[in-house]
């Protein structure tokens, strides 16, 4: 029962976490509980431990990289990172979708989960900055694409600047779907670059409502721009890996949380 405690113990677990946290850029401390099999109790001493060495960054229930704040993971590694979990957080928002809507996807890797969901849709107009979700749309017969203007960014696949946000101005749709790097009931969504964080706003001002979606990597994760206030956010869609003592500071704020559990980890 005390042997995690020993130091010989804690210095191979706090390796692992540090491990675990390099490879995902955030995690959050329920997470790195379940996978270094000790106590959060345990883990937040660990995390201090490693911050009080410059090795990480405490967030709100959760842990990430040194500069992890201004820092974009490139979109091949966040389309590896937690795919059983993005798919099972895109099949809960795709049932949020009815026939003969309107609706607008962000850009990001969940996102492109999602357009995956909603091919089959059917009287479905899709409007998208997101050239993955696009290209994943195009050949879907029940759905009507609508893509923004704009300059290309690499980092994410999508248009941004001033021709972007333009085409949405004038644009009505029933909800929008997005996901930023980091998701805290103090500053709400955010993403590190300005840009795509303007046409983010874009998209969620002229929808009914907004639906994040966003894997338990990034809930409680602060990142440097805030694109939609907490109190803005009606849905909140993530995985069961997500931290519940911050879901309930999220669900104070208004919004309705949705727990996706991955295909995986189901029960039989």
């Amino acid at each position: 029962m005390v042997e995690e405690n020993r130091p010989a113990f804690a210095a191979e677990r706090r390796d692992r976490i540090l491990e675990l946290v390099r490879a995902n850029g955030t995690m959050s401390l329920r997470a790195l509980a379940t996978k270094v099999h000790a106590s959060e109790v345990t883990v937040r001493r660990d995390v201090r431990a490693l911050e009080a060495e410059g090795l990480v960054d405490r967030r709100r229930g959760g842990v990430a990289l040194p500069g992890r704040m201004g820092h974009e993971q490139s979109y091949s590694g966040k389309s590896t990172q937690c795919a059983a979990e993005k798919a099972a957080i895109a099949a809960v928002g795709a049932r949020l979708v009815r026939p003969g809507e309107a609706v607008s996807l962000g850009p990001g890797s969940t996102t492109e989960a999602l357009a995956h969901e909603l091919f089959q849709h059917t009287e479905l107009t899709v409007v998208t900055n997101s050239l993955r979700a696009a290209d994943v749309l195009a050949t879907a017969p029940g759905v009507r694409v609508v893509m923004t203007g704009g300059t290309l960014h690499g980092p994410v696949r999508a248009l941004v600047g001033a021709e972007a946000q333009d085409t949405l101005a004038d644009l009505r749709v029933n909800r929008a779907f997005l996901s930023g790097n980091g998701v805290s009931a103090e500053r709400g969504l955010s993403t590190p670059d300005p840009a795509v964080a303007a046409v983010d706003r874009a998209l969620a001002d002229c929808a009914e409502e907004t639906v994040v979606l966003a894997d338990h990597t990034k809930i409680g994760a602060e990142t440097m721009v805030p694109t939609v206030a907490p109190e803005e956010i009606a849905h909140l869609i993530t995985d069961n890996g997500a931290d519940p003592e911050v879901l309930m500071t999220l669900e104070d704020t208004g919004a309705l949380v949705h727990v996706a559990v991955a295909l995986g980890e189901r029960g039989h």
